[in-house]
């Protein structure tokens, strides 16, 4: 993490490739009521981040400073927020974003098969994203349907009662 004023990588900068993103972020950043106290500019770096995580996908280093520089805050405070909440990411995540409950209920009820058919099917681990960015998996403590147990999330969508023979189903669903 870099707590200097530049990003220094060979690669092309994101918010030079996409100036459009950019300057989506920065209009609803320039909105906000912020001041030079960095006090009571931190109350919007929540918000301000799940902003630019809807926007751009996930919170590269660079964007996370664009952040820390609007609120005049440390780059390290805003990674300590990204890095504390698990709903935040770091790394670029698929267009499909495959989460399965592993939750009391649901494991009990067999989410360890329909996870074990995902990585077959999508041949990637638990946290891991395909090469052509269109599918991640990922696990959740717990999404308060245990009713539906097991419990499988594609984006907003909720599968109910999944067994690991509709694993197929679902991925054709996101074609």
């Amino acid at each position: 993490m870099n707590d200097g004023q530049e990003i220094c990588s060979g690669a092309t900068s994101i918010l030079e490739s996409l100036p459009e993103k950019r300057k989506e972020l920065e209009d609803y950043m320039d909105g906000l009521p912020l001041g030079n106290d960095p006090e009571k500019n931190r109350g919007f770096l929540i918000e301000s981040l799940h902003k630019a995580q809807g926007i751009f996908g996930y919170l590269p280093e660079e964007v996370q400073l664009l952040v820390a520089r609007k609120l005049k805050l440390h780059l390290s405070e805003v990674f300590g927020v990204i890095s504390f909440y698990s709903y935040f990411t770091i790394v670029p995540k698929g267009r499909y974003k495959i989460n399965v409950c592993t939750g009391t209920a649901c494991f009990v009820k067999g989410a360890d098969g329909i996870v074990g058919e995902f990585k077959r099917f999508l041949n990637i681990e638990m946290g891991e994203t395909t090469s052509d960015m269109k599918f991640s998996l990922g696990g959740l403590r717990c999404v308060g349907a245990c009713s539906l147990a097991p419990v499988v999330l594609v984006n907003d969508k909720v599968y109910g009662n999944v067994t690991p023979k509709q694993v197929p189903d679902i991925l054709v669903e996101c074609k």
